[in-house]
C-alpha cells in the first residue's frame, strides 16, 4: 500500500471524504517539510497549515497537535511500508528481516526520527490511539514472521527489545544502523 493508498482508508479522527482525504494528505506532506526546516521544537500546526495553504482551523480538526501529526506521519510511514518478503524456512529469519526494516524506516530522516520519539511519548489522546495501531502492526509483524511458532511471550519479549531500541536511537544515543544491528543480537538471544 502507497503512503497516497493509506490516506484514504481514515484518519485519526475519523473516516474521510475524497476531499478531507486531500486535505490530511496536503498536511502530512507540508509537515514533512516544515519538520525538515525548522525541526520538531519549531514545527507548529499553524505552520503546516500555512505550508498545506489551508486554515489553522482546519488543521486542528485533522490534527490535535504536532504530535498527533507526527504520530500519523509515522503511522502512514509504517502502513505503507512492504513487510520484507522473506520465504526463507527459518522463522529466525525472518522475524530479524521484520525487525531491521521497522528499524530502519526513518532512519534517513533525522528530523522525523527525533520527532517521532517525541510525538509517540505524548500523552495526547489521539496520540495515544496512534500508537495503539502501530503497536499492533507491529505485532502483527511479528508474529506473521514468527508463524507458526509464535509464542506470545515470545512476540511481547520482542516488542519490548523494538521499543526499548528506537528510544535508545532516537534520544540519539546510537545511530538508527546501530540500533538496527543491536536489535538483531538482543533479538537472537530472546529467540534462540
Amino acid at each position: 500500500m502507497s503512503e497516497g493508498d493509506s490516506r484514504i482508508l481514515e484518519a485519526t479522527r475519523r473516516r474521510l471524504s475524497g476531499k478531507q482525504a486531500d486535505t490530511v494528505d496536503k498536511l502530512t506532506r507540508a509537515a514533512m517539510e516544515v519538520l525538515s526546516r525548522e525541526g520538531f521544537a519549531g514545527l507548529t500546526i499553524r505552520m503546516v497549515a500555512t505550508a498545506a495553504g489551508v486554515g489553522t482551523a482546519t488543521a486542528y480538526t485533522y490534527f490535535s497537535s504536532k504530535e498527533h501529526l507526527v504520530a500519523e506521519i509515522f503511522w502512514r510511514r509504517i502502513r505503507s511500508s512492504q513487510s520484507p518478503v522473506s520465504h526463507d524456512a527459518d522463522p529466525i529469519v525472518r522475524v530479524l528481516a521484520e525487525l531491521r526494516g521497522i528499524a530502519l524506516l526513518v532512519a534517513d530522516e533525522q528530523e522525523l526520527s527525533g520527532a517521532v520519539t517525541s510525538a509517540l511519548l505524548g500523552r495526547d489522546p489521539d496520540v495515544e490511539h496512534l500508537r495503539t495501531r502501530i503497536g499492533m502492526e507491529i505485532r502483527q509483524r511479528i508474529t506473521r514472521a514468527l508463524a507458526p511458532e509464535a509464542d506470545p511471550e515470545t512476540v511481547e519479549s520482542l516488542e519490548l527489545l523494538y521499543a526499548g531500541a528506537l528510544v535508545r536511537a532516537g534520544m540519539g544515543y546510537e545511530s538508527y544502523a546501530d540500533i538496527a544491528d543491536r536489535l538483531e543480537k538482543a533479538a537472537l538471544l530472546v529467540l534462540k
